[in-house]
């Protein structure tokens, strides 16, 4: 029996503040320590204002100071600062103490972030923004009678307060929750967005109405990251009450600058937190700031440089909001099939949600098979069905037989103005063929936004005859995207694998939309099979999801250019690198496999299509498929469901399927 613990209700606790700290062994930062760090911490501390003040002042240089700031932090710098300098009598130490903690969150990691929040930082926050906003109410013109002074030191701590509520909303969801919650806090963005609209703010020249500029935007991003995926504090912000989103968000939204753009990202994620609610005021839909975005991503040239703009100007530097323009453009495709009104005509379930992780795997069959599912027990069974079985499983593992409501384009009116403002745009920009960094930048970021919206529509069953205008309104864009971006990176012959990662995805999503309309030419699928070939076991951009690699994307983009009706001689091709695959096990990746058993399945689940007599039974994939199956059954087994539980459960599903597949086509072989 364990020893009891011995009760130390009522022992003595040490202050971890009285603790000394013990000096660098680095003379140089011993010497900077007690030069520079050790008087400001004692003055700090002084009963003397003026000596507080002045070392606060003093502290602010010095924190931007890499080496400085870490022994500050080592002398407790933030404890200091929430207990004495951010309660200091004198207004100029308070603005200085938010500064200081302003510039630690913005250096330190995000868990610097949390440890703020923990000190209930968010109580201070709230005590001085209310301090601020009643000095600046928009209603009236208070603000404009404030000493010269005063409203500096006001505005530096408006700025400082705004900057760390972004960074702890940012660092943590509970700590996003809680601002959203905090009156107060909020308020403060809320109170200097209204300030856009006092012309005298705007109009007028000198270093505090630049810095009111400076904080204008700084409001918006904050309010932009607040309203992420945020459906209270959006409702709040269309309360009758509140002015905000009618009279300021919507107009500024029209406005082809920084603030324009964050006010798009605002009316976007609003847009999306509160679809299926029942809200008071219409809340305008992503259509609304197609025009604005498009307009941006058109100003984008070749050459474009990083920001160069004086310190805090950030969204005033044309690639920093071109940049977002386009993660906009990008959230909305992928938007398309989660929204309410915009829901994909007849879309699958499981495809949307696949297509919500930047792929879809085309995986179809028993989701509750469990782990032992392709034991031999399971093979004599599949033995034993009769016909109308095998075929029910066959649809199963093809994904046939679903029938889906669908909507035309006109009553999808932001996947019509998606389609023809922006895409046309982002096309051009993915296409641009420019070795500037920022250019590049924007490239990448181009092609993730084709990427999603081509990913959204795929889902969409073109089968049924009720999506017959969104299929007419794509195909040429589709086509486009194909010629113009895909292609003429292709021809390029990069040997930049990120980027053949990118374009490879964007082309997956392309001809699964397309099918037999995608403009394929001459040999462009070998130039996939020779991309798979040089690549292979490449590692994946996420490294923690094997799906999302260059092997699985080069092989689900060849399975579609491969489905019936393609080319006898194409099906042949791609065919017979699939079963290379396989067969290459185990020196293939798992991922790779079983995303090559899928395709197989779709390419040849159809007995009445041309390529599965000519190809399938001409060519002997049957005996191919039979001599993968043990493979493919020890590939499975040597999954660590615990370690990979996504690529365990996949590959269980796959092998499960061949199971299923093998034994329908040895029961239909053709006379």
């Amino acid at each position: 029996m364990g020893k009891s613990r011995r009760n130390r209700a009522g022992a003595h606790r040490r202050d971890p503040l009285s603790k000394p700290v013990k000096p660098p062994a680095d003379p140089e930062l011993a010497a900077i320590r007690e030069q520079k760090i050790l008087p400001v911490i004692k003055d700090l501390q002084s009963p003397e204002p003026s000596r507080r003040t002045a070392a606060s002042a003093a502290v602010a240089n010095i924190v931007h100071d890499a080496r400085c700031r870490k022994l500050l932090l080592k002398e407790h710098i933030v404890h200091t600062v929430l207990t004495q300098t951010l309660t200091d009598a004198a207004l100029e130490s308070r603005a200085a103490g938010w500064h200081i903690l302003h510039v630690l969150a913005n250096e330190e990691e995000p868990d610097f972030c949390v440890h703020l929040y923990r000190q209930d930082i968010l109580s201070a926050m709230g005590f001085a923004a209310k301090m601020v906003t009643d000095k600046f109410t928009p209603d009236d013109h208070t603000h404009d009678t404030l000493p010269k002074a005063e409203r500096a030191l006001l505005i530096s701590i408006t700025y400082a307060i705004i900057s760390l509520a972004t960074l702890l909303a940012q660092a943590q969801d509970e700590i996003l929750l809680a601002i959203s919650a905090n009156a107060s806090v909020l308020g403060l963005p809320i109170t200097f967005i209204s300030l856009l609209f006092n012309d005298k703010t705007r109009n007028t020249e000198g270093k505090a109405e630049r810095e009111v500029a400076l904080i204008m935007e700084e409001a918006l991003e904050c309010l932009m990251t607040l309203t992420e995926d945020n459906a209270p504090l959006a409702e709040t912000i269309l309360t009758k009450e509140n002015t905000l989103y009618n009279d300021k968000l919507l107009m500024l939204s029209e406005q082809v600058s920084g603030e324009g753009v964050l006010a798009c990202g605002i009316l976007h994620n609003i847009f999306v937190s509160l679809q299926g609610r029942t809200v008071e005021k219409p809340v305008a839909d992503d259509a609304k700031i197609m025009r604005t975005l498009s307009k941006v991503v058109a100003s984008i040239t070749p050459g474009q440089q990083p920001a160069t703009t004086e310190e805090g100007f950030k969204w005033s530097h044309p690639l920093e909001y071109q940049d977002l323009a386009l993660q906009i453009i990008a959230s909305i495709g992928t938007s398309l099939h989660s929204t309410n009104s915009e829901a994909p005509a007849g879309a699958k379930e499981e495809e949307v949600a696949a297509a919500e992780e930047d792929q879809d795997m085309g995986d179809a069959g028993d989701e509750d098979a469990g782990e032992d599912a392709s034991s031999e027990d399971g093979e004599a069974d599949e033995d034993e069905m009769d016909e109308d079985e095998m075929q029910a499983d066959m649809n199963m593992v093809t994904g046939a037989g679903e029938d889906d409501d669908s909507e035309g384009i006109d009553r999808l009116p932001v996947l019509k103005s998606l389609l023809q403002q922006a895409v046309p745009e982002v096309v051009r920009v993915a296409a641009l063929q420019d070795s500037a960094p920022g250019t590049l930048r924007l490239q990448r970021l181009a092609l993730d936004a084709l990427n999603n919206i081509s990913w959204s529509i795929s889902i969409l069953d073109f089968k049924d005859e009720d999506n017959a205008a969104i299929k007419k309104a794509w195909t040429p864009v589709g086509q486009a995207i194909w010629t113009q971006v895909i292609a003429t990176i292709l021809s390029s012959d990069t040997a930049d694998v990120e980027l053949a990662t990118r374009v490879t995805g964007l082309a997956w999503a392309v001809a699964r939309s397309l099918r037999s309309d995608t403009p394929l030419e001459n040999d462009e699928h070998r130039k996939f099979i020779s991309l798979y070939q040089a690549t292979r076991g490449a590692p994946a951009q996420d490294a923690e999801d094997p799906f999302r690699g260059l092997g699985v994307k080069c092989i689900g983009l060849l399975g579609q250019l491969a489905l019936p009706p393609a080319p006898v001689t194409l099906n042949r091709e791609i065919g017979t690198f699939l079963i290379t695959v396989l067969s290459a096990l185990p020196k293939t990746p798992p991922a790779d496999a079983v995303e090559a058993l899928n395709q197989l399945f779709d390419i040849y689940g159809d007995e009445e299509a041309a390529c599965d007599k000519e190809v399938f039974w001409k060519d002997n994939f049957l005996n191919h498929l039979e001599e993968a199956l043990p493979k493919s059954k020890a590939m499975l087994k040597a999954i660590d469901k615990r370690a990979q539980p996504e690529l365990r459960s996949r590959a269980d599903e796959a092998v499960l399927n061949l199971n299923r597949f093998l034994a329908y086509k040895r029961k239909n072989k053709p006379n």
